[in-house]
């Protein structure tokens, strides 16, 4: 089951020559509003892209950033990198001009292929920086005559199957995420392990991502997974809202929906959610950050589509552990993907007993060579064939992992160690309750005390349930966690946010809620509930 590669393997060849190869070039490999690319289409326009990345002087191994939207042209030019043997470097495009300054110069990419409308954001990062890339601008004279112009055809790059191919970025909750380098094989052993073992795609599926395609699960999930069984993966540029994905659904009809928790969380608090027909759908995936259990009910009882909760990490590149379609159980992560293993250790290094949380360490065939230039991180994280993560799970005696956060994440208060998933799931029971993060909080006497911040849902008449005294609705808040939690885990205050803050993946990001603005009124010492606050956005 692992895949066992030759030693030249390219994939692109795996994930799209090999279709056309196979008689299946005039089968549909992306849907978009504007119609439809065949596999025989977008096998042209890769090759066209790779020939005008050799003429603007790319060579093997050097890196190329994509800096697209979600058109076809975003997986023609990543399969153009990698057919002439270059690195793929996925970035999103709305990034600001000194974040895309930093990339150029951590990189090192020869040569990045971005859209006209955010040209003016890449070329003012351009200026004052070391060598930056090449830029071929899609929507220009000179540049579209570059690509429109070059051949149709291409001998791919004997790639071995360890060279790099695409670099990942961690997407951790706080701090800069580091470049994970990931080679030809890890990308095809997922998909041999999880996406033929587990989720089974067929050559009738089409699907449809929440996350675009430069964060590495979609890129997974919307694009090599589909390719690879002959399906179609849905395209669309605009920002992902509850409207827009319901939309894409009634249109396209997809089989496969790739979602994660902020989204399903939207889609069932969306005031005409009950209304919509999503019977199109034989499962929706589920990652990228924790999905609560009462939010896993809550999408069951509106939708009744199987919902399969997972975890994966750059680092391993997708998916390794999963629940199944027919098994899922509702706040766990299900069991480990076959071609994996995965267990939990304690601070001595041993393996945890069945309950007891544990740090996570899993091996597979889709190990990273490490982080780009992080070489006291690459040795922390990477220990032989194991790749030591900072999550912290318990397993039960079926199998089944459950999530418990971060190791940086679990708080320590009163002597006592915790979960803040537990407050926050909590939380997410009381009826007026969108979103819920819990952090720990440092406060002058230096120690550590829980602090929830939460987004309230709208009210049944289509108001929000905000509207009113915010202090009202966070004393309601701490009378439902005081009855419910122990006294070690309840916050010790509520703020009440319009929306919480979000990584570059789109995770909650928990160090700017460390950075909230708020009043001191808290009392770290307090075994009652809450006292409101009165912090805002």
């Amino acid at each position: 089951m692992p895949f066992d590669p030759p030693d030249a393997f390219n994939i692109a060849d795996y994930f799209l020559d090999d279709r056309v190869r196979e008689g299946l070039g005039e089968r549909i490999a992306l849907r978009t509003r504007d119609g439809t690319v065949t596999y025989a289409a977008l096998q042209a326009r890769a090759n066209r892209f790779a020939n005008a990345l050799e003429a603007a002087g790319v060579r093997p191994e050097e890196r190329v950033l994509v800096g697209l939207p979600d058109v076809p042209d975003f997986p023609a030019a990543l399969f153009g990198a990698l057919k002439m043997g270059a690195v793929g470097v996925m970035v999103n495009c709305y990034l600001g001009a000194s974040r895309i300054r930093e990339l150029y110069a951590y990189t090192r990419a020869a040569a990045a292929v971005i859209h006209a409308d955010h040209a003016r954001t890449f070329l003012k990062a351009a200026q004052g920086s070391p060598g930056p890339p090449r830029l071929i601008v899609l929507g220009t004279p000179d540049d579209d005559a570059l690509v429109d112009n070059s051949s149709l055809h291409y001998v791919n790059f004997a790639s071995h199957f360890d060279d790099p191919a695409i670099w990942l970025f961690s997407g951790g909750t706080t701090g800069r995420p580091k470049g994970v380098i990931q080679s030809h094989a890890s990308f095809a052993n997922t998909t041999e392990c999880y996406a033929k073992c587990v989720l089974r795609y067929t050559p009738d599926d089409i699907t449809l991502s929440v996350p675009k395609l430069y964060f590495g699960y979609a890129t997974g999930s919307n694009l090599f997974f589909p390719l690879a069984a002959g399906a179609s993966a849905v395209l669309f540029p605009e920002r992902c809202t509850a409207a827009e994905l319901f939309a894409q659904i009634a249109r396209h009809r997809p089989t496969i929906l790739v979602n994660v928790p902020t989204m399903v969380n939207r889609m069932v608090a969306h005031p005409d959610a009950d209304a919509r027909d999503l019977s199109c759908l034989r499962l929706s995936t589920s990652a990228g950050e924790p999905l609560p259990a009462t939010m896993h009910r809550r999408w069951d009882d509106t939708f009744g589509v199987e919902l399969l909760d997972g975890l994966g990490t750059a680092e391993m590149w997708h998916v390794f552990i999963s629940n199944r379609p027919g098994r899922v159980r509702p706040g766990t992560l299900g069991t480990a993907v076959p071609g994996f293993e995965v267990v939990l250790c304690g601070d001595d290094g041993n393996e945890v007993e069945p309950g007891e949380i544990g740090r996570m360490r899993v091996r597979g065939g889709s190990l990273a060579h490490g982080y780009w230039q992080h070489p006291e991180a690459t040795r922390h994280a990477f220990a032989g064939e194991w790749y030591i993560s900072g999550d912290m799970m318990t397993r039960d005696r079926d199998g089944y992992f459950s999530y418990q956060g971060r190791d940086d994440d679990l708080l320590k208060v009163s002597g006592k160690w915790f979960s803040p998933q537990e407050a926050e799931e909590c939380l997410l029971q009381h009826r007026h309750v969108r979103e819920a993060a819990v952090v720990g909080i440092e406060t002058e006497a230096g120690l550590t005390v829980p602090e929830a911040f939460v987004v309230l849902a709208a009210r049944e008449d289509g108001g929000n349930a905000a509207a009113g005294p915010a202090p009202a609705h966070e004393a309601d808040l701490g009378a439902h966690v005081a009855t419910r939690l122990e006294s070690h885990k309840r916050p010790r205050a509520i703020h009440i946010l319009s929306d919480l803050p979000r990584t570059h993946l789109g995770k909650v990001d928990r160090g700017a809620l460390k950075r909230e603005p708020r009043v001191s009124n808290r009392d770290p010492e307090s075994r009652t509930a809450p006292r409101a606050s009165g912090s805002s956005p």
